[in-house]
């Protein structure tokens, strides 16, 4: 079958690897194998219509809504400054036409997180400050979990070659720890969603790949994020106060979530123990 590839293109490449006449040894780096990333011409197709359907669902979600100041609150926020203006317009919208702010929030969250579209973290703390905690985590949990899953199945359409392209490194230990934890995988999975062990991103996209059954990655999401929606929806409400993104994730927060995460490997590292005992 037919090849389609994707290359790294020259400006990465030289950024990557520096200059070309600099022959000490710390500046060399080894060339990426291009042919790591290929999809065949099927893979691509799929995912390129996957993409314009929930392209087009979004499209007919907007067209359907009550209508509004569409210039001020269909926009992303890329900073904490752009989602204090963006609450404040939405604030009276999302009160007056409830149900179809939720269900555009939502369609916006799962579209993002399907496709790895970085801002996310906004749109949680954007629930917690139009909706409060409660409200908020449930809208932060189902959509995240929703476009979690979303992800997974995309990553085993097509994800292989973008996971071994991207982070082929962080992917063998991945599946070395999936092997090691194979009986005990909900808790394993629990542990990486609640502790910032590795990137949420990677996890959706990995978990097909390493055999990873769906039920236990649903599972695991639903139930993992539960503490960060926390933590997110909750600074929502003191949107106001909150200077950094880094604030949410204070050492003490930390500290509380690897406790958490603790609890949940600890009948992993109870029956290791004993087998080896």
């Amino acid at each position: 079958m037919a090849q389609f590839r994707i290359a790294a293109s020259p400006r990465d490449e030289e950024s990557a690897g520096g200059s070309a006449e600099d022959d000490s040894p710390t500046s060399k780096r080894p060339p990426r194998d291009e042919s790591a990333i290929s999809l065949t011409r099927w893979e691509a197709a799929a995912a390129a219509t996957v993409f314009l359907v929930f392209s087009v669902g979004l499209c007919c979600i907007f067209f359907t809504m009550a209508e509004a100041e569409y210039d001020k609150i269909l926009r992303l926020p890329r900073n904490l400054s752009d989602l204090r203006v963006l609450k404040e317009n939405l604030a009276v919208y999302a009160r007056d036409h409830q149900a179809k702010f939720i269900f555009g929030y939502c369609s916006i969250y799962i579209f993002m997180q399907t496709f790895m579209i970085p801002g996310t973290i906004f749109l949680s703390l954007l629930a917690g400050a139009l909706f409060g905690v409660a409200k908020g985590i449930i809208l932060i949990v189902l959509s995240a979990t929703s476009g979690a899953s979303s992800c997974y199945f995309l990553s085993k359409l097509v994800g292989r070659p973008l996971v071994n392209w991207m982070w082929p490194d962080k992917l063998k230990f991945f599946q070395t720890e999936i092997a090691k934890h194979r009986e005990k995988l909900l808790n394993y999975l629990l542990f990486l969603r609640i502790t910032p062990s590795l990137p949420n991103t990677f996890i959706n996209l990995a978990s097909p790949i390493v055999d990873i059954p769906f039920r236990t990655f649903f599972l695991a999401t639903l139930v993992g994020l539960i503490p960060a929606s926390y933590i997110t929806a909750r600074a929502g409400l003191a949107l106001g106060d909150l200077k950094s993104i880094r604030d949410l994730y204070d050492m003490k927060t930390l500290v509380v979530l690897f406790l958490i995460g603790f609890i949940t490997i600890f009948p992993t590292i109870l029956k290791r123990k004993r087998i080896y005992e």
